[in-house]
């Protein structure tokens, strides 16, 4: 009996693995594709905005099926009929809501759409203007590609922007042209800032390549270029992301991460007007990452230990976002669930010592494991997190709220508020061979996403103390 409940189990595994394949094969072809079939060509295949609701998850096959698999097995000990109308459910319809009312995180939650899909370099930074104008960061920090490192996405293709001459590879001067664009964002004025890490993968940091760089959209120009020196510049610094504050300084003041490439993190504050520029809080708890931080990454339990080579992405101070009103800087190490500020009246006086910045730092609570940040027009913040493959929103008094949960929200790292939208890029970082013993198992497409910023949230939590 035992044999024959095994095989049939066996043949509904294949049925529904089979039909949940064929059913996203359809799907899947609807989905727009940008591809890179060449460093001058980039093109964007059948470019639909098309809203990706629970009930149409184009999963990959190896997605599809582990999905499907992943529930018959968890029904497999109630009985086969059970497994395979759960098996089928997980295919033909979604539950909205996750936790104890619902289905205990295993499917997908909110709804986004697919804005573009990219088979060339994996994307990181992005901005997106009042007009609708897209832009997007590649860095070569990970893998020292040939393509634009900055581009423009205009009718369905990634055109190097402000130029190929700076966006693309070339034999001009580090400080003339565009290495490694990480961190974007866009200042009240409309300009659009960048930091530029200057580092390509296995090659030293050059001098004058990292930098923070400033362009007008209106005119698609460069310009501003500050480039980032010694002390500021360590040789092992990783600039990751910045934002522009224009209340403090003759001509505003840009704060920037350094999560370090090795164990040197710090906060980084440049005057736009003077080029003025220092390093702060690099021993402050704050900035560091956490040792013995575990995290759980695609299901495993993953230890951070500063002595050895890491399985996963980690780092100290990485995401970054201002107040609506510039008035504080919130913060966070990559190795690290806590989210911290600072007043910015404070971080951008080039005068204030240590001890007082230190002292200023206020502990904002935990918010989970965050990659960037950002802040929409209410103060909410918007918070990445890799290990539940989510992005979820802080409120302005601190409860938490999951705005979007899928299998396909890997790795999400450069995020963007509109007035109507969030949008996200999804670089699959943990999966670079670096992390996996010299094999790449990264799946293209990245994604680009969006979600709306007053859609319903799919869950909630009390603030701390509620």
């Amino acid at each position: 009996m035992a044999s024959v409940s095994g095989a049939i189990f066996f043949v509904l595994c294949r049925v529904v693995m089979r039909v949940t394949d064929r059913n996203h094969a359809d799907i899947r072809q609807s989905v727009p594709h940008c591809v890179s079939d060449s460093s001058k060509n980039w093109r964007h295949n059948g470019m639909v905005r098309r809203n990706i609701t629970l009930n149409q998850k184009s999963l990959s096959p190896i997605i599809s099926s582990k999905l499907a698999r992943r529930h018959l097995l968890v029904a497999g000990g109630i009985g086969l009929g059970l497994a395979f109308s759960r098996a089928a459910r997980a295919v033909s319809r979604a539950i909205v809501q996750t936790g104890m009312h619902g289905d205990q995180g295993y499917e997908s939650a909110g709804s986004f759409e697919i804005v573009a899909e990219f088979y060339g370099p994996g994307p990181s930074g992005i901005v997106v203007t009042d007009n609708g104008r897209i832009f997007v960061g590649f860095p070569r920090h990970a893998i020292n590609h040939k393509g634009a490192t900055l581009a423009e996405l205009v009718n369905g293709h990634l055109v190097p922007w402000p130029s190929a001459a700076l966006s693309m590879p070339s034999d001009a001067p580090p400080a003339e042209r565009l290495l490694s664009i990480h961190g974007m964002t866009q200042d009240t004025r409309g300009f659009i800032w960048a930091i530029d890490d200057g580092k390509l993968a296995g090659l030293p940091l050059q001098p004058e390549a990292a930098k923070i760089v400033c362009f007008d959209p209106a005119t698609n120009k460069l310009v501003r270029s500050i480039v980032l020196k010694s002390p500021t510049l360590l040789p092992d610094s990783h600039m990751n992301d910045l934002r522009v504050d224009l209340t403090h300084g003759a001509e505003g003041s840009v704060y920037v991460t350094d999560s370090s490439f090795g164990h040197s993190p710090a906060l980084v504050v440049v005057d736009i007007a003077t080029g003025q520029q220092k390093r702060v809080l690099g021993k402050h708890p704050s900035i560091q990452a956490e040792a013995g931080f575990m995290a759980v990454v695609e299901g495993l339990p993953l230890k951070y230990d500063p002595a050895q080579k890491p399985k996963f992405v980690t780092g100290g101070v990485d995401g970054i976002t201002l107040s609506p009103d510039s008035s504080r800087v919130f913060y966070s190490p990559l190795t690290s669930r806590r989210l911290y500020s600072l007043p910015t009246a404070l971080l951008s006086d080039m005068s204030v010592s240590e001890s007082n910045l230190a002292a200023a730092v206020k502990d904002e609570g935990e918010k989970g494991v965050a990659d960037g940040l950002a802040t929409d027009a209410q103060g909410r913040i918007y918070t990445t997190n890799f290990e539940h493959d989510a992005i979820f929103r802080r409120n302005t008094d601190g409860s938490m709220e999951l705005m979007v949960h899928d299998p396909r929200v890997l790795s999400p790292d450069g995020i963007f508020c509109t007035q109507t939208h969030v949008y996200c890029t999804l670089g699959q970082w943990n999966r670079l061979a670096g992390f996996h013993d010299g094999k790449d198992e990264r799946q293209p497409p990245y994604l680009l996403i969006r979600f709306p910023i007053q859609g319903p949230p799919v869950s909630s939590a009390e603030p701390a103390g509620g």
